[in-house]
């Protein structure tokens, strides 16, 4: 047995030695450990063996033998290997890179991180709703009817026949009125419910899809005066801290009463120019306090709670921020009218 695991030793490292290759490598293993391996069987015979310690001692001398020069030899040709792919695929360092394109928050994107960011900070949470809505959260739970002529001014799209089925949200209203549903104790609210909303225009300055912002506070003595504060606050942050804001009597049916809300244009400082109409003023949103009977449609007390609300356009804050003149070109992905705004994020990075 001696003689033959001597034999065998030799024989093992003489094979070793001899092979090139990784693949020729697997297929020794193979020869010598697999399940029809020499050493395999060799093992496979302790049973029989007169002297069983003698003869496992020799069948390991010969295992242990294989397993030293295999690793020895599988780690020499990953060596050569990895060698040959650094030979082969190496790198001229000294060469130019290629430039990565870099891309960038669209503008939209923009304005809606920094109102949230805003009202946030106020106290304020916000609120996502769907996108698709009914009827009756979108018009009537709004003091909107059917048949209310108000509707007009909102035609929307309609999912099936108008009235009965689902159709396009026409405003982020809709949110403020799943939020006061879902708030079962009919307590406090502060909200702002940002997202796209849906009617049938297509000019200039306005789009069949659009995005707006809708703001709702519901607490006992809520006044006037504090949804006067709260716009001036917003417009101030937005448009300058030298912006100065008004307010005019308007018509809303799920606010009583209504305002419209202008701002000093923020090209000339309300001294008069082309953008405000020679004016001096821009109207940016409209507000007012909410009116009994919408509190009453999603179960509130008007006796006991007041509230007010607010809506604006985020496209026309866009086109005010950063100059854009047709509200089309923000849903163009046109990448050269985007790649103004990355160049504002590589001066930004640079400060």
């Amino acid at each position: 047995m001696q003689e033959k695991v001597e034999m065998l030793c030799k024989e093992i490292e003489e094979k070793i030695s001899n092979i090139t290759n990784l693949k020729d490598l697997t297929d020794l293993k193979a020869e010598y450990m697999g399940k029809k391996g020499i050493i395999t069987e060799l093992q496979s015979g302790i049973k029989d063996a007169v002297d069983k310690k003698e003869y496992g001692m020799q069948v390991n001398t010969v295992r242990t033998t294989f397993n030293e020069k295999y690793e020895n030899k599988l780690k020499e040709l990953q060596e050569e290997e990895l060698n040959r792919k650094l030979e082969s695929e190496k790198i001229d360092v000294t060469l130019p890179s290629k430039r990565i394109r870099q891309g960038s928050k669209h503008p939209m994107t923009r304005i809606q991180e920094e109102l949230e960011d805003l009202f946030v900070s106020m106290g304020y949470d916000v609120y996502d709703g769907p996108e698709i809505e009914t009827d009756e959260n979108c018009f009537q739970k709004l003091n909107l009817p059917i048949g209310h002529p108000a509707r007009d001014a909102q035609d929307t799209f309609y999912l099936e026949n108008e009235y009965e089925n689902y159709l396009l949200r026409s405003q982020t209203s809709t949110g403020q009125v799943r939020v006061m549903e879902a708030n079962v104790e009919k307590g406090p609210i502060r909200v702002v419910c940002p997202g796209k909303v849906y009617r049938r225009d297509d000019d200039a300055t306005h789009s069949h899809q659009f995005m707006q912002m809708e703001g709702l506070v519901i607490d006992e003595n809520v006044s006037m005066a504090d949804l006067k504060g709260t716009l001036e606050t917003f417009c101030k942050k937005l448009l300058g801290e030298k912006t100065d804001v008004r307010f005019r009597p308007s018509f809303f049916p799920f606010t009583e009463p209504s305002v419209e809300v202008d701002a000093t244009c923020f090209k000339c400082g309300g001294k008069g120019c082309p953008l405000c109409k020679q004016t001096g003023w821009i109207e940016v949103l409209g507000a007012g306090m909410v009116h009994p009977d919408v509190l009453k449609m999603s179960g509130y007390d008007p006796e006991k709670y007041q509230g007010f609300a607010f809506g604006t356009g985020l496209d026309r804050f866009a086109m005010f921020r950063f100059g854009i003149t047709d509200i089309r070109t923000i849903y163009g992905n046109d990448v050269r009218f985007l790649n103004q705004f990355t160049k504002g994020d590589e001066h930004n990075e640079t400060k």
